[in-house]
């Protein structure tokens, strides 16, 4: 019995060394294991590598994520090939392969095979996120066989590069989850193109969607970078094109994915604060979208909307079956290259620079010497600095149309447009007899104004009896702008609003920003808070109060009242659990919550009041930019049409107008508009068309193609009806 008693104990030793699993190190040796329910914990207690479940799926994944947000996982292994069933198990075999097998013992995923020479291989898994695979314990680069950093998924974390190795030929890439429950690789990848001058790109299969632009020395021009203590570091030589960033604050954690919908989201967070902070760096506007105005053309945001205007000696074209949107701008004066003084070069500022994929560039060369270069060849359209830093260096060339520029408010960098010179000299000319014709008027103005004066002086001293018959007609005046709205304090809001904490923003225009407040007795506003950078947002806000406060129809949203303290300009309206029509039907797995019942109340609820804009309210109102991202959704789905910051009222039988202002949304305007500045109810009836196709098909009109080489819905659409009949 002592006998069987001690070959137990031996036999039980034995196996628990040969089947030895690991649940709090942070490496793994030959012949270790780690199954379902057990991890690898980094040295520093960071990250862990083990298996996990997206939230709404049953199907098991080995995945690596920070230990204090288990939810971010940064990499999956088996991304393409699921387990069913909590019987996964990761082990290293004795080749210095990581084998990931199922419940029959078969591989499903396993790490490169290295062309080095295995020597008591390990694997641990760093405080960066890395899982690395080594030869013995020794930690130069050299002996790393396998890194999970080469591997990609969706998100960048610091350290890890995104870009080639030219000598191996790898190429690392994000690629976006299917959903938020599948992380198999979905439509998006974010890489670093490398036709031409190197620039980052978001594919949605073969086709750019959004493109960060060419690296300038400091960032990517199309993608901001957060006021974060980060390092950002560029390679460009014959070995390698890459982009990787450090973190300089060591309690600060920060990383950027790419999401299922194609948007590029930072998080960050550090190790004093419980909650992550969120940036969202792409598709937050339309300019975000890859050539979205089309050649020549320059996207600036404008009170909240995108707006396409061409490039100095260029002018818009449209087609037959586009005219509701740009196809961009062709010349209006041809160069005479023969004479060296016909053409001179006009400066925009704050560009993100065209795409560079057929540009020519020079690292060395100055920017002098660049304009030379491209004054002197006929095909060369634009030049620029390759590096923005030390004042500028290097240089951009570019000999065809400018594709997929940018305005921005405050960063980009400078680019030179090639104009000829009688179009230049225009310009000038133009801006010269602008600043004469506003002295002029000033003076004008002025010395009217002080006739005026002593006129008013003089009857007011001489007649008592002319303030009693014009000032009742003053005070009418007046009482017609007067406006019955309730008066917000400014600490209220700013303590419902948490002092305007970014984790309650809601959304982000020219205007300003957006939050969501919640008051002592609970209830939640919407707080529209004017920049005080914004230069037109007040002229937006007056045109809000005027109207909406008129306004009053289940289909419009509400507007609660309004607070003025000092600098601080804010509208406060009735809060929508829902966000807007846009969220909901431009996504895959949110427009599943929008069954056709309620599609058809959302329809009929637009066209309600449409009806009462048009008709039946006290003003004339025609809307001007209605599109989806301004139809809002209560917790009913009840649609409410929202910012009325460009609307325009009619008087009397009046029913059409003009304007040499456009405004509004390329691929909602009507073409009348969108061509001649010609407005009218049936503008707004246009628009809605639009909505009604996107909320069907689930498509956006501005992104819309199909074989029959229709950009639009409207178009694709009139196609059907036609074969239908």
């Amino acid at each position: 019995m002592t006998h069987s008693i001690i070959m137990l104990c031996i036999w039980f030793f034995l196996s628990s060394y040969m089947f030895q699993t690991s649940t709090s190190l942070d490496s793994l040796a030959v012949s270790q294991s780690i199954r379902d329910g057990e991890t690898l914990v980094s040295a520093g207690g960071i990250t862990k590598v083990g298996f996990f479940s997206p939230e709404n799926s049953t199907r098991r994944y080995l995945g690596i994520w920070y230990t204090n947000y288990p939810s971010t996982v940064v990499w999956v292994a088996n991304r393409n090939a699921p387990l069913e069933k909590n019987s996964g198990v990761l082990k290293l075999n004795k080749k210095g392969i990581l084998e990931l097998l199922n419940a029959t013992n078969s591989t499903i995923w396993s790490s490169n095979i290295s062309s080095k020479a295995v020597n008591n291989p390990i694997a641990y898994l760093l405080d960066s996120g890395n899982f690395v695979l080594k030869n013995g314990q020794q930690s130069n680069q050299e002996n790393i066989l396998w890194q999970s950093f080469d591997y990609p998924c969706d998100t960048l974390m610091p350290g890890m590069k995104l870009g080639w190795n030219l000598e191996t030929g790898l190429e690392r890439s994000l690629s976006s989850w299917k959903s938020v429950d599948d992380p198999a690789e979905g439509e998006y990848t974010l890489k670093l193109d490398l036709e031409g001058y190197p620039q980052a790109v978001i594919h949605k299969g073969p086709e750019i969607k959004i493109r960060k632009g060419p690296w300038n020395g400091q960032s990517w021009p199309g993608f901001p970078d957060p006021t974060l203590k980060i390092s950002q570091i560029f390679v460009f030589n014959e070995k390698e094109v890459s982009y990787k960033f450090k973190l300089l604050d060591k309690s600060m954690f920060s990383i950027y994915t790419l999401t299922p919908s194609g948007t590029g989201e930072s998080f960050y967070w550090t190790t004093e604060t419980s909650n992550q902070q969120v940036f969202l760096t792409g598709g937050k506007d339309q300019c975000e979208n890859y050539a979205f105005c089309g050649v020549n053309s320059i996207c600036s945001i404008d009170n909240d909307d995108s707006t396409c205007n061409c490039i100095t000696g260029y002018s818009p074209q449209f087609s037959e079956y586009s005219s509701i949107s740009p196809n961009g701008c062709f010349p209006t004066i041809k160069s005479n290259c023969n004479d060296s003084h016909s053409d001179d070069f006009l400066k925009y500022k704050h560009m993100k620079l065209p795409d560079t994929s057929s540009s020519w560039f020079s690292k060395t060369m100055n920017l002098e010497d660049c304009k030379k270069l491209c004054l002197e060849n006929c095909s060369c359209v634009a030049y620029a600095n390759l590096d923005m830093r030390g004042g500028g260096s290097g240089c951009l060339l570019w000999f065809s149309n400018l594709v997929d520029m940018r305005k921005f408010s405050q960063w980009g960098q400078d680019l030179y447009v090639r104009v000829p010179a009688s179009k230049l000299g225009h310009v000038a000319a133009a801006n010269g007899n602008l600043k004469k014709k506003i002295v002029g008027i000033t003076v004008g103005v002025t010395i009217f104004g002080l006739i005026i004066t002593c006129v008013c002086i003089l009857i007011l001293k001489n007649s008592g009896a002319a303030r009693k018959i014009y000032g009742k007609h003053y005070k009418n005046i007046q009482r017609k702008e007067d406006i019955d709205l309730p008066n917000f304090n400014l600490s209220v809001l700013a303590k419902a609003t948490e002092n305007f904490s970014t984790k309650n923003k809601l959304g982000e225009g020219g205007f300003g920003q957006v939050y969501k407040g919640t008051l002592r007795d609970g209830k939640e506003l919407a707080v529209k808070r004017l920049s005080k950078k914004s230069g037109q947002g007040l002229d937006e806000l007056k045109t809000e109060v005027v109207f909406i406060a008129k306004l009053q129809h289940r289909n419009l949203v509400k507007l609660l009242g309004c607070c003025i303290e000092g600098e601080e300009k804010l509208l406060i309206y009735e809060y929508m659990a829902n966000q807007s029509l846009d969220y909901f039907i431009f996504d895959k797995t949110k427009r599943m919550l929008l069954d056709w019942s309620k599609r058809s109340k959302i329809i009929s609820g637009i066209a309600r009041g449409l009806l009462y804009l048009h008709q039946d309210s006290r003003l004339r109102i025609i809307h001007r930019d209605l599109k989806t991202s301004n139809i809002l959704l209560d917790t009913n789905f009840e649609p409410k049409i929202s910012d009325f910051g460009v609307a325009r009222s009619f008087l009397g039988d009046q029913d059409e107008a003009n304007t040499n202002t456009i405004v509004g949304t390329y691929g909602y305007m009507p073409p009348e508009y969108a061509a001649r500045g010609h407005f009218s109810v049936k503008s707004d009836v246009f628009s809605y068309g639009v909505i009604v196709l996107e909320i069907i098909s689930g498509k956006k009109n501005r992104e819309f193609s199909n074989s029959d080489n229709f950009n639009n819905l409207p178009g694709h659409v009139s196609i059907l009806i036609l074969l239908c009949c």
